[in-house]
């Protein structure tokens, strides 16, 4: 039990609310079936105050609702009555306020991976230069070659994953390797 005034002040304000909630509704033409446009006009608004009250965000309460109107819509030939509609309701609303709280509880507890190789942008230029002899020496390559090279040594893939990738054999992903590799060699042995 809540101590002190504070207990009292939740239950003004939720006894304020059931008395907003208990206004009598206009009913139907008598003999007139109900339509989910009734429904909708006369039970949308008590359904937001209950979300806003779990949800504590009337735009995301207005969102659960509508949600729960659109499964209303998708199940209306299975209704029994407008008391299985309300409820049905009633139900949708508590529960898309309990995935939005559990998505929210999700997010705030997430903590990103650390990056451990994430690098300065000066250590970055400083790569960019101490290989760019090395990138230079690639895009002499034909494109085949430059792709294997790119694949294994820049994306880290397996002979068989490469193979896959480029729709290329592993055997001929293995003697492309090692023919770029030594053309790579030469090119940069004879710029040095």
């Amino acid at each position: 039990m809540l101590g002190g005034g504070g207990g009292n002040a939740v239950e003004a304000t939720l006894s304020r609310l059931r008395r907003l909630d208990a206004q009598p509704t206009p009913a139907p033409a008598p003999g007139a079936p109900l339509t989910l446009s009734d429904l909708y006009r006369d039970h949308r608004m008590r359904m937001v105050r209950l979300a806003v009250l779990l949800v504590d965000d009337p735009s995301t309460a207005e969102d659960v609702v509508q949600e729960a109107f659109t499964g209303l819509h998708r199940h209306w030939s299975g209704l029994r009555d407008e008391a299985a509609a309300v409820g049905y309701l009633r139900t949708a609303v508590v529960n898309g306020s309990r995935s939005v709280l559990r998505r929210r509880r999700t997010a705030r507890d997430y903590v990103p991976p650390h990056q451990v190789n994430a690098r300065s942008a000066e250590s970055l230029a400083m790569l960019s230069t101490e290989h760019q002899a090395v990138v230079d020496a690639l895009a002499t390559l034909p494109p085949r070659q430059r792709e294997v090279l790119v694949l294994r040594y820049y994306g880290g893939l397996s002979e068989a994953e490469i193979a896959e990738a480029t729709g290329i054999s592993r055997g001929t992903v293995k003697s492309t390797a090692s023919r770029a590799l030594d053309a790579v060699a030469r090119v940069m042995g004879s710029r040095a």
